[in-house]
This record gives C-alpha cells, sequence and structure tokens, in this order.
C-alpha cells in the first residue's frame, strides 16, 4: 500500500519559509478582508482583496503590503524585486552619505626633514578633504625627548601649513615620548563663504 508524499510542517515547509524570509507580505501571503490602494497606477482608496489583487494581475505586478499596522492595511501594486531593490539601493546610498569621520595619524621625527615634511603634509590635506581628521604626532626616541621644542615647532609648522583645509583642536601637547596635535577639517560652509 502506497502512501500520499507527505507535506513538510513548519519551518521544513519551503512556502512556510519563503513567507518568514520576506521583509514585506506580497500576493498571497495578505489575509485581511479589506486594503487601502496607493500608487501611481491605481486609484486610491479601499477595495476587497479580491478586487486588489486581480487589479494586480491585470498589470502582471506584485500586490505589496507597505504598513500592515493601518487600518485597512495600505498597499501598493508594483514589482515586488524591483522595489526591493530600490530599497537597498537607497539603504546603501544613506550608509555611503553617512560616512564617519575618521582619524589619521602622521608621524615625525623632530629631525623630519623638508622632502618629508612636505610629503606628509599633503596627505593630511587629502584626509582633511575627505572630512577625516589627521592625529599628527612627533615621537622622541632615547634623548631626543630633551628636543621638547623642536617637536612642538614641528607641529605648529605644520598645522600652519594645513590652515586653509583644516584648524589645530588645542596646541601640542606632550603624552609619554610623543607630543601630539589634533587637527580637523574646517567645514565645508566656512569654506564657500570665504
Amino acid at each position: 500500500m502506497a502512501f500520499p508524499p507527505r507535506q513538510p510542517r513548519g519551518n521544513f515547509n519551503p512556502r512556510f519559509r519563503k513567507e518568514q524570509q520576506q521583509e514585506h507580505r506580497t500576493n498571497n501571503m495578505i489575509r485581511v478582508p479589506q486594503v487601502r490602494l496607493v500608487g501611481d497606477n491605481v486609484e486610491v482608496g479601499v477595495y476587497s482583496i479580491q478586487e486588489a489583487m486581480r487589479m494586480a494581475q491585470d498589470q502582471q505586478l506584485d500586490l505589496v503590503e507597505i504598513s500592515p499596522q493601518a487600518d485597512p492595511p495600505v498597499c501598493k501594486i508594483i514589482d515586488y524585486n524591483k522595489f526591493l531593490y530600490e530599497k537597498k539601493k537607497k539603504e546603501k546610498e544613506m550608509k555611503s552619505k553617512s560616512k564617519t569621520a575618521e582619524v589619521k595619524e602622521i608621524r615625525f621625527t623632530p629631525g623630519t626633514d623638508d622632502h618629508d615634511f612636505d610629503f606628509k603634509a599633503r596627505h593630511a590635506e587629502s584626509f582633511l578633504k575627505e572630512g577625516n581628521k589627521v592625529k599628527a604626532y612627533v615621537q622622541f626616541k632615547g634623548r631626543a625627548i630633551m628636543f621638547k621644542e623642536r617637536g612642538e615647532l614641528v607641529l605648529l609648522k605644520f598645522a600652519e601649513r594645513l590652515a586653509e583645509v583644516g584648524q589645530p583642536e588645542g596646541l601640542p601637547k606632550l603624552e609619554g615620548k610623543r607630543m601630539l596635535m589634533i587637527i580637523s577639517p574646517k567645514s565645508q560652509k566656512k569654506k564657500k563663504e570665504a
């Protein structure tokens, strides 16, 4: 005696899993008697679920529940895959716009030569233009700590060189065997006014 194939239950049912994974309810997953339709290709209003489904099928698009908490739930007739793509694209754009400022470090020694200084200043300039802060420090090794004034001069010269694009957050300060200064970028508004 052959038994009919058993339908998987719960999490093992592929249809159930698909419903679980989707962010919005679509088409047959919407189980309410009435929905409010909004969008470009329909007349805004409250429709029965059967009528809304028929309208979506006529346009060969999906009925997507946009706001399930509303009474009745708000739906749109759209291409669901295209909708998800646009949403991801917007989220990615928002993420790239809200880029957090990083702190870039630039290291000097009390005896940094002019070429090296210019090279590091150009890098710091590009960092500041990108909106990042620059932490410049002079590293003292061994007895070089006796020449604290040289380190301070290097940092003040550095801040002066970057005056157009950045401003120091304070005077150089000594922390252990390092003398450091943080330079933050000037805001875009001030730059435009100047």
